[in-house]
């Protein structure tokens, strides 16, 4: 998207930032925009990722605390100042930051590894046949993702492939679909190291809407009522 306003000559830039820190944090410049990232640190403050890559800020901006909550505030702000944000980022060599995930969402898999299921899932969601995905894995021995198709997409796909019901349920079991579902996981798979490919994938047959079961109002994944209302289905992909 951003590539698209850049090549209409409109410069648009991320930035990134938390009610904690009065929306400072770092942000592309004009003249300085590297896509894909949200910028450099904000003039006046520093910005360092701790052990586990949480995103650490410090400087004028940072709040005071929590009002009435000091012991929040001491979760939060550390004795040197440096308020830990619950995100997870990369910095390149030039200081650009990218974020990667929330602290609380990453993946810790039976082997230990750390991995991002957003990163997955956004990378999942690039093939427009796939609407929503959400990668499984936690304190198990591989990675697997629930697909849910686009409502939009499938029916049109459907018809270019002659076939006549293009609903949501028959397309999920449709095998010619399933193998253009299984091409963009293996190309989401040709991204990433061998430990965070997703090695097997459920195609749910109903759509998600925002505030339903497993998104909020914002489309966000809500994982835990996922992991529980497709228990089913997801302890069918680590038996067989």
């Amino acid at each position: 998207m951003l590539e698209f306003f850049h090549a209409l000559g409109v410069p648009v830039a991320e930035l990134w930032g938390l009610s904690e820190s009065t929306g400072s944090g770092a942000v592309n410049l004009p003249g300085k925009i590297k896509i894909g990232s949200v910028g450099q640190v904000t003039p006046g403050m520093e910005l360092k990722l701790a052990g586990d890559d949480e995103i650490l800020i410090r400087g004028p901006q940072i709040m005071k605390g929590y009002r009435n909550q000091p012991d929040r505030t001491a979760e939060a702000i550390d004795d040197e100042g440096w308020l830990h944000t619950g995100d997870i980022g990369e910095l390149d060599q030039e200081g650009y930051l990218k974020i990667v995930d929330r602290k609380k969402e990453l993946i810790i898999t039976a082997g230990g590894k750390n991995i991002s299921p957003a990163n997955l899932e956004s990378k999942l969601k690039a093939h427009p046949l796939i609407g929503t995905a959400c990668v499984i894995g936690d304190e198990r021995p591989f990675l697997t993702a629930l697909i849910v198709l686009d409502p939009d997409v499938a029916p049109v796909w459907a018809a270019q492939h002659a076939i006549a019901d293009s609903s949501l349920e028959t397309l999920a079991h449709n095998e010619e679909l399933r193998a253009e579902i299984q091409s963009a996981v293996d190309e989401t798979n040709g991204q990433v190291s061998k430990v965070e490919g997703v090695k097997k994938f459920t195609i749910l047959a109903q759509d998600w809407h925002p505030g339903g079961d497993e998104l909020t109002p914002t489309m966000k994944l809500k994982r835990k009522p996922i992991i529980e209302k497709y228990a089913d289905e997801i302890e069918a992909m680590y038996a067989r």
